[in-house]
């Protein structure tokens, strides 16, 4: 990969040995190892079984879940949150793996609709919650730097499934709980 960047340095116009490119390659083969350090990882290893028998059955909601990915049109980061909701159904996560599950399909080459429902699938797998419900808020570079050049603009994007997406009180619920 080091290689590759050198010549992408070169491809632009740039000396890559210059002093404050030196060790550019390195550095930018090191960063994107890490941005897509989500390939190297699978669901069961993240779990490290924190998946728990319990009686709970309301809802459970992690709000507010740092993200950054890759657009894998232009590869320009998106940066937000996500909030993530189930319905347990005689079994709960740990608090932590739910963010560790955003960590996983956000640092893959992504669209940020696919990493919605990746995330909401992903729940419903490991919990066989009676509903899951993600929302996710980001800022794409790749609108913001480029093309049309729009600073303010945000997108977001939702998967509801089972209880979430059949019963409105239900959805409305979790919607009104991330406005407060």
């Amino acid at each position: 990969m080091q290689d590759l960047y050198k010549q992408l340095l070169e491809a632009v116009g740039e000396d890559p040995q210059r002093e404050g490119l030196r060790e550019t390659p390195k550095r930018a083969a090191a960063a994107l190892s890490y941005l897509t350090s989500g390939y190297k990882l699978d669901l069961q290893s993240i779990l490290n079984n924190a998946v728990f028998e319990s009686g709970s059955d309301e809802m459970v909601i992690v709000r507010d879940i740092e993200l950054f990915s890759l657009c894998e049109h232009h590869l320009l980061p998106f940066i937000g949150k996500a909030h993530v909701a189930y319905l347990p159904n005689g079994r709960v996560i740990g608090l932590s793996k739910i963010p560790r599950i955003v960590d996983m399909y956000a640092r893959r080459l992504q669209i940020q609709e696919t990493m919605t429902r990746q995330i909401a699938e992903a729940v419903q797998e490991v919990t066989n919650a009676r509903g899951v419900a993600v929302v996710i808020e980001s800022k794409h570079l790749c609108m913001m730097m480029r093309g049309v050049s729009k600073q303010n603009s945000s997108m977001t994007t939702s998967v509801m499934l089972g209880t979430f997406r059949n019963d409105p009180r239900t959805r409305a619920e979790f919607l009104t709980l991330l406005r407060t």
